[in-house]
């Protein structure tokens, strides 16, 4: 396999009018590779065009227009063994509630091809914690076992990529450091190619090697999460000062300053511009002892409201 495990170039999708509304244009001439073996992040609002990529890739919409490889497969020439490269956990709960979870490992496994010889179910139900559930009716499980069992299903097909849409939306806590534990063990154990969108910022920032944001059909950023967050070099330094702080403080250029009810002074600026030492400086100029000093950086929420609200 080559170093890129999704290729997508032009992509379009434009949705008929309908019901009196005019045509919706989803994906606006998208152009985007997926490095084979990394963890993805794809980021934006509501309405972005995530979903319709997703299932774009996943073969359930078909693109108005451009061209999609998925591990060297091309959609239009090689529709088959395209969808057999991939697998999503989808978001929504889409099962039979009268199959266990074993049947339904077994009746998705058939539909996908897969001899009864190659099949992993026991071992996928393993992986997913329903080893104890396999021959319970889908329809007694938990809202968190049965998002065990959507993910189970993605992988009975062997796929070399996982998307993960939403996976983690409305789950506890303890499911979900489950669900990321199996996402980093197929990532590092099997070399698998993770594809995750997530509301939860701080999610991908943890996660993701590489994030790509979209909104409104269009690919706005695309960076290694670490050079994104270098982007936004905007940093606060909060001044915890002994006593009450004087009412006018000279301060360098570019530095803003606002005080906070109990008492403390944060200062805003971008450390490309000025440096921490120098804002001290100032501090200490005008007659202020610190009591205690801490700095806050940007996260991805700065980086991904910063652009998706720009304009």
């Amino acid at each position: 396999m080559g170093e890129n495990a999704i290729e997508i170039e032009g992509l379009r999708k434009t949705y008929a009018a309908s019901a009196g509304q005019p045509p919706k244009q989803a994906l606006n001439g998208i152009d985007l590779t997926i490095p084979t073996g990394s963890i993805f992040g794809l980021l934006g609002p509501n309405g972005a065009g995530k979903s319709t990529l997703i299932n774009i890739l996943a073969g359930l919409v078909v693109k108005t227009s451009g061209r999609v490889k998925i591990w060297g497969f091309d959609q239009d020439v090689n529709p088959r063994q395209s969808r057999a490269a991939i697998g999503v956990m989808p978001q929504e709960l889409n099962m039979d509630p009268f199959l266990t979870p074993r049947g339904s490992l077994e009746v998705q496994a058939g539909l996908y091809g897969v001899p009864k010889s190659a099949r992993r179910t026991d071992e996928i139900l393993d992986l997913i914690g329903l080893g104890d559930k396999a021959s319970a009716y889908a329809r007694s499980l938990s809202g968190g076992m049965k998002r065990r069992l959507l993910l189970g299903k993605a992988l009975v097909h062997h796929p070399q990529i996982l998307v993960l849409d939403e996976p983690t939306a409305g789950v506890d806590i303890e499911l979900r450091q489950m669900l990321w534990q199996n996402v980093r063990k197929l990532n590092s154990e099997r070399g698998m190619t993770i594809i995750l969108t997530t509301h939860y910022l701080e999610e991908a920032q943890e996660m993701c090697d590489e994030i790509a944001i979209i909104n409104r059909g269009t690919l706005i950023a695309r960076d290694t999460t670490a050079n994104l967050l270098n982007k936004m070099d905007a940093k606060t330094l909060v001044v915890v000062p002994e006593g009450e702080a004087p009412a006018e403080i000279a301060l360098p250029d570019g530095v803003q300053m606002s005080r906070r009810k109990d008492g403390a002074l944060e200062f805003d600026y971008h450390r490309h511009q000025i440096s921490a030492g120098a804002v001290l400086d100032a501090v200490r100029a005008a007659g202020i002892t610190p009591r205690d000093v801490a700095t806050r950086e940007a996260d991805l929420e700065d980086v991904f409201l910063n652009l998706t609200t720009a304009g």
